[in-house]
């Protein structure tokens, strides 16, 4: 008897070992489809989707709470991808979320700038340098043209302008994308 308890016992044991082994060992950091989602997301952060940011629209995506077609700032193409992943039809993009348009940047114009600090609360990417009573700049490299900034301001000194195409930002397309590369 006291030799079929220790059996059990141990048998406990080494399978307790084997499962504390392979959680550690097999762990996954949270939705591995959510993950490849929102790597396929513009990641402008702009909230024209209605979530806050690109990785919660993708988790409502992964856990089929939101569709495929509410991402002006990625386009058809982000929507192809997004169904090629997903296994899904293509939609056209949904008209509550916006409209497809050319990429813009928010430009300041710097004199009129009175330094409220409005903008750089709204800005989600942080893409606007100044301080308080302090004339402030946009970075263009970092502003994604999500327009966030424009309503806050209460001297309208920021206008969204298209951003120039120029060598260096020009980008070959995508595989089968038939949107123009400004509009990415």
């Amino acid at each position: 008897m006291i030799s079929a308890i220790l059996v059990i016992a141990g048998l406990a044991a080494l399978f307790g070992l084997a499962l504390g082994f392979a959680a550690v060992r097999f762990r996954t950091e949270g939705d591995p489809v959510a993950d490849r989602i929102d790597a396929l997301l513009p990641q402008t952060q702009c909230g024209q989707c209605s979530f806050a940011g690109c990785r919660p629209y993708a988790e409502a995506i992964a856990a089929g709470e939101a569709d495929i077609n509410r991402c002006p700032p990625g386009g058809e193409a982000t929507i192809r991808a997004l169904a090629d992943l997903l296994e899904r039809d293509p939609k056209p993009l949904d008209p509550e979320s916006g409209e497809l348009k050319a990429r813009t940047i928010a430009v300041i114009d710097e004199p009129l700038c009175i330094g409220c600090t409005l903008c750089i609360q709204a800005c989600p990417v942080d893409a606007i340098l100044g301080a308080g009573k302090q004339m402030h700049t946009v970075i263009t490299s970092e502003c994604t043209g999500c327009e966030l900034c424009v309503a806050p301001c209460p001297v309208d000194c920021i206008a969204m302008v298209e951003e120039e195409v120029t060598p260096s930002t020009w980008k070959w397309p995508r595989p089968g994308d038939s949107m123009p590369t400004e509009q990415r």
